[in-house]
């Protein structure tokens, strides 16, 4: 089997390359992907990700786990990432996020050029069918649904107007460049006639739509990639497996890796591509050093803070509960409308917690029951929860092998709070979370605090509660981050360096996190790596193809 372009991975990046390249008659597209097709009923309903979430049958779900974290008292971190076509737009919570202006910017400034704001919007724009039609922001005409959410609960809104109590600014847009404020997410949701309330995932959105009707493409799934095959420096196509059966494709013109920040690293590690002390000892032949490969992971810690609450308009466990549920579930199949349409996460703040900070440095997400351990530790009864995040952490982790099994899951490691920095920041950032949700608005549905927290904390006394219960919010990024200098592992044009027909296209190129959800960029740094493979379609063809 062979074909012009072969990408491993078929989320967010991988569905919207394999769909844009295919749109040439003239060229060749295999998608390989590790999970099933992304269009079940846990994946289109949006509440249905709280069955995917906990990992508990790894629906949908890789579930990995990190090693110790030595800064959160030896906890193994929880890493829920999405396995299927889709990835993780498949079990998020939809989120429409692009991070701010500054954060591309920077980019540029450490060498990537093209990256800056003015360049990647264009590409967003692109991507997106947003509901409130088009401007200089937004887009109305691309593949991916951007939606107002269409069914927020009355607490929400009373989080917000909480907010504005503190002299936080409403923002009815978070994706202009400037995300500082308080308001209501936007969401990655059909808000079409057909498919009305139903989740838009990157593959519901790009390559649902067309991967039955072009012959140009063959989208595989349940094929788990093991090694990318190399001819000395040129990268000639994938080895994989698809149930029993160890197969091959052959890449006439590009591999392209869009596995993310774990996957794609443990790939080319395995392939013998990164440093040598991440590969030698597990028995693997070194084929070209690359010593970034793996180094630079970053990621958003969360903390949890949580009340319970006597408004049962709002997720939760026990006879109200299930009878609401019953009934938005009826309803949702009705007319896309009511909680089964909610991205549970339904306030979003972005906010300074210090004035003279030129951006914000957390990120909060107002989530209407309690989300307590990833949805793995429920709580009967009512209530609510928000999380605060880092948004531009300065600790740096690491993914490399647990052993030179293909199967295996990465090794990952984090290294949360391994920077001071960072816990300062979520410190401060706990501390003015709570004094929004103690605000007047809030005081119907506040009813009884939950986790130990209680007025008048000691910073130490903050510090032992995140240590304690602290962990992912999901958005990995950086492994194989884009740059010009030595520890870069692709170029600007997201090519391996030193070697041929090999690029990575997903968040792991990110340099730096952006201050904000993942999704909406990944998808973004896609659609234009579309464009940088199609200017670079006159490379001679492998000798393969003859």
């Amino acid at each position: 089997m062979q074909a012009d372009y072969v990408i491993v991975g078929g989320g967010s990046a991988g569905a919207t390359l394999a769909a844009r390249l295919s749109e040439d008659p003239n060229v060749t597209v295999c998608l390989l992907e590790a999970g099933g097709s992304g269009n079940s009923i846990f994946v289109r309903a949006p509440a249905g990700a709280v069955v995917m979430l906990p990992g508990w049958g790894k629906i949908n779900n890789w579930a990995f786990k990190t090693v110790p974290q030595p800064e959160l008292k030896g906890r193994k971190g929880y890493q829920p990432r999405g396995r299927a076509l889709g990835g993780s737009s498949a079990i998020n919570a939809m989120l429409y996020v692009r991070g701010h202006r500054a954060d591309y910017d920077h980019w540029a400034d450490l060498g990537c050029d093209g990256w800056d704001w003015d360049s990647v919007l264009p590409y967003f724009r692109r991507a997106e069918s947003n509901e409130r039609g088009t401007d200089a922001a937004h887009g109305a005409d691309g593949p991916l649904h951007v939606s107002d959410q269409n069914s927020p609960r009355p607490m929400t809104r009373a989080f917000v107007e909480a907010a504005k109590r503190l002299q936080i600014r409403e923002r009815d847009d978070f994706n202009t460049g400037d995300n500082e404020g308080v308001g209501l997410y936007q969401v990655t949701q059909f808000h079409d006639e057909k498919r009305h309330g139903e989740r838009c995932s990157a593959a519901a959105a790009y390559l649902h739509p067309v991967m039955e009707e072009r012959a140009n493409l063959t989208v595989l799934t349940h094929a788990r990639a093991t090694r990318i095959l190399m001819e000395g420096k040129r990268a000639t196509g994938v080895a994989f497996r698809q149930g029993r059966k160890a197969r091959q494709v052959q890449a006439r013109r590009e591999v392209i890796l869009c596995g993310g920040a774990f996957n794609s690293p443990q790939l080319l590690q395995l392939s013998g591509i990164g440093h040598p002390e991440d590969i030698q000892p597990h028995g693997i032949a070194m084929q070209h050093e690359l010593p970034g490969v793996g180094r630079n992971l970053q990621d958003h810690l969360d903390f949890i803070l949580a009340w319970k609450s006597k408004d049962t308009d709002n997720f939760g466990i026990g006879a109200t509960g299930t009878v609401n549920l019953i009934r938005h579930a009826l309803r949702w199949r009705r007319d896309g409308m009511g909680m089964i349409a909610t991205p549970f996460a339904e306030g979003a703040a972005f906010l300074k917690t210090r004035p003279a900070l030129e951006l914000p440095d957390i990120q909060l997400h107002f989530v209407i029951s309690i989300v307590d351990d990833h949805a793995r530790r429920l709580h009967p009864g009512y209530g609510f929860s928000v999380h605060v995040c880092a948004l531009r952490p300065h600790s740096r982790g690491h993914v490399g092998l647990n052993s030179a099994n293909p199967l295996d899951a990465p090794r990952i490691d984090p290294r949360y709070l391994s920077d001071r920095r960072d816990l300062d920041t979520m410190i401060a950032g706990a501390r003015l979370t709570r004094e929004i949700v103690m605000q007047e608005p809030m005081a119907r549905y506040r009813h009884k605090e939950m986790f130990g927290l209680r007025d008048g904390m000691t910073d130490a006394e903050w510090e032992d509660h995140i240590r304690s219960r602290a962990d992912t919010i999901y958005h990995p990024v950086g492994t194989c981050r884009m740059g010009v200098d030595d520890m870069a592992v692709v170029d600007p044009q997201l090519r391996v360096r030193g070697l041929e027909a090999l690029r990575v296209v997903d968040a792991s190129v990110m340099p730096t996190l952006i201050g904000g959800n993942t999704n909406a960029p990944t998808i973004m740094i896609a659609e234009k790596a579309a464009d940088m493979i199609r200017a670079d379609q006159t490379v001679p063809l492998a000798a393969s193809s003859a």
